[in-house]
């Protein structure tokens, strides 16, 4: 798997705004069939940090009502990356 197909998108909530700047760690929306060695590689390629570890949850659908239908919201996996003290992510500052 590319790089680049690993990480799919930041995930920006206070929650993880507040870790990003308190804790050094920063939460992505990753592919489902990454795991953490793809993950660490990719987050220190494209971003150009050391990461120290990778903490990794799959997110189950829930079940929503369209009318009188049932359906289902797909399944994600999210990674918390925690990055070595004193480096961060440009791309969360200012936020």
């Amino acid at each position: 798997m590319h790089i680049y197909e690993v990480l799919k998108r930041p995930i920006q909530t206070e929650k993880s705004n507040y870790q990003a700047e308190e804790l050094q760690r920063y939460t992505f929306e990753v592919d489902r069939r990454a795991n953490k060695l793809e993950i660490q590689s990719a987050v220190e390629k494209i971003f150009d940090v050391h990461v120290i570890a990778v903490r990794v949850i799959n997110v189950r659908g829930k079940k929503r009502r369209m009318g009188r239908h049932m359906g289902e919201t797909s399944s994600w996996k999210k990674a918390m990356v925690t990055l070595s003290a004193g480096e961060s992510i440009s791309f969360f500052e200012g936020v």
